[in-house]
C-alpha cells in the first residue's frame, strides 16, 4: 500500500485485536504456504485494529520469530481498520506515472475526509471504463492516518524486523483466494470482520468492523468470568451446532466455576451451550454488519452484478458450522476457503484459515491466472 517491495522473500504480517499471524510463500503458478506463525495477543494491545501498547506488541513478535525459523525478518504488514478510507476514483486518462499520482492526490483531497498532510495515500489502476465524459481511468484509492501507519512501523523495528510495506488486509486477503472474474464477497473474520468485493480479480470495495470472532470471545469471557484465552477456546470447541442457551451472567459464571449449580441447571448452564449460544448471537450481528456494507456496495456500484456468493477466511472458518451459520443468516452462500500448503511447509498445527491473509500479504501481485 504504502511502499513498494524489490523481490526477495518476505513474510506476510497481519496484526489484529487479540493475535498476530505471519506467512511466507512459495509461487510457482499459484501461492503456497511455506511457513507460518500465530501468537494470541492480549486485549488491550491492539484495539478497532490500531497499536495500543507498541512495546508489548514488539515483544511478542520478536518471540514469534526466534520461535519459528526460517521465516523471513522482511515483512510487509496488512493494515484493517474502520478509519481507513478507500475510495473509488474516476480520473482522467494519464499515461504517466508521476501525473497520474498527482491527479490522484489532488483529486483525493477534494472527495476524501482525511486531511492528507495527517496521511498516507496509495493507490491502484483498476482499467480504463467509459463515463459521461468520455474514457476515465478507474482508481482505487486508500488513505490511512499516518498516526496509525507510525505505530506500526514503531513496534516492527522494535522487534528487530524490516518493514518492505505496509499494504490493506483485505488486498492480501484477494490475492491469496481469488479466482474467477464474478463479482465475489470476501470475508475474513477474526480480530475484526474485514470484508471485500472484488471483480475480475480487482477489490473495488472494502470495508472494516469490530463485531467479530474477538468480539464474541470478549463478550463470552465477560459473561462467563472467563479468561479470554479460555473463552475463545470454548468458542471453537462448541462450533455452531447442537443445543445452545443465552445463559444469564449467574447461571453462566456458576456453570464456567463448576460450583454452585444443582446438577440439572449445570448441565443446562454448561460453558459449551453458553458458548454456541453466544457463537450464534454474534453471528447475526455480524451478519448484520455485512448486509448492511453489502447493501451500501450494490447502491453505489449501479452496473455491477449483484454479489451472488462469498468465501470466508481467518480464525472462523475454522470453527464448525460457523459458515454454514452465516450463509443461512445473509441468505447467501459463503464456503470456507484457505491458502494452499506447500509440500513440506513448516506450519505445525497452525490450521491455514489463520494465516491465509498473511499469506497473501507476503506477494505484491496475484500469479496469473
Amino acid at each position: 500500500m504504502l511502499r513498494r517491495s524489490r523481490p526477495r522473500s518476505v513474510a506476510g504480517l497481519v496484526i489484529e485485536p487479540g493475535f498476530v499471524a505471519a506467512a511466507s510463500v512459495a509461487v510457482n503458478g499459484h501461492v503456497a504456504l511455506e511457513r507460518a506463525a500465530v501468537r494470541s495477543l492480549d486485549a488491550d494491545v491492539v484495539k478497532d485494529g490500531e497499536v495500543v501498547d507498541a512495546a508489548s506488541l514488539a515483544t511478542t513478535l520478536r518471540d514469534m520469530w526466534k520461535e519459528s525459523e526460517g521465516l523471513p525478518k522482511r515483512v510487509r504488514i496488512g493494515v484493517a481498520n474502520a478509519r481507513i478510507v478507500v475510495r473509488v476514483l474516476d480520473l482522467p486518462v494519464v499515461e504517466d506515472e508521476q501525473s497520474l499520482a498527482a491527479a490522484v492526490r489532488f483529486h483525493a483531497e477534494q472527495e476524501l475526509p482525511i486531511p492528507l498532510d495527517q496521511a498516507v495515500l496509495d493507490f491502484q489502476k483498476l482499467g480504463i471504463v467509459e463515463g459521461p465524459e468520455g474514457p476515465r481511468l478507474r482508481c482505487l484509492v486508500v488513505v490511512a492516518r499516518r498516526e496509525l501507519v507510525e505505530g506500526l512501523l514503531a513496534a516492527i523495528r522494535a522487534a528487530g524486523l524490516k518493514a518492505e510495506g505496509v499494504d490493506l488486509s483485505a488486498f492480501g486477503m484477494v490475492r491469496a483466494l481469488a479466482e474467477g472474474d464474478e463479482p465475489k464477497l470476501y470475508l475474513t473474520i477474526g480480530g475484526l470482520t474485514n470484508m471485500a468485493v472484488s471483480v475480475e480479480g480487482n477489490c473495488i470495495f472494502t470495508r472494516v468492523t469490530g463485531t467479530s470472532l474477538e468480539a464474541i470471545a470478549e463478550t463470552l469471557a465477560s459473561r462467563c468470568g472467563l479468561p479470554l484465552d479460555e473463552a475463545r477456546g470454548w468458542l471453537r470447541e462448541a462450533g455452531t451446532k447442537g443445543r445452545a442457551i443465552s445463559a444469564s451472567p449467574a447461571v453462566a459464571v456458576g456453570a464456567a466455576a463448576g460450583r454452585g449449580l444443582d446438577e440439572e441447571d449445570a448441565a443446562e448452564g454448561s460453558p459449551l451451550l453458553v458458548a454456541r449460544g453466544a457463537l450464534l448471537e454474534g453471528i447475526r450481528q455480524i451478519a448484520g454488519e455485512i448486509r448492511s456494507s453489502l447493501d451500501f456496495f450494490h447502491a453505489q456500484s449501479l452496473g455491477t452484478p449483484v454479489v451472488a456468493s462469498g468465501v470466508l477466511t481467518g480464525p472462523a472458518a475454522a470453527i464448525p458450522g460457523f459458515a454454514e451459520a452465516l450463509s443461512a443468516e445473509l441468505g447467501l452462500e459463503v464456503v470456507p476457503s484457505a491458502i494452499e500448503v506447500a509440500d513440506g511447509a513448516s506450519i505445525g498445527t497452525i490450521d491455514p484459515y489463520e494465516v491465509t491473509v498473511a499469506a497473501g500479504l507476503a506477494i505484491e501481485e496475484a500469479p496469473a491466472r
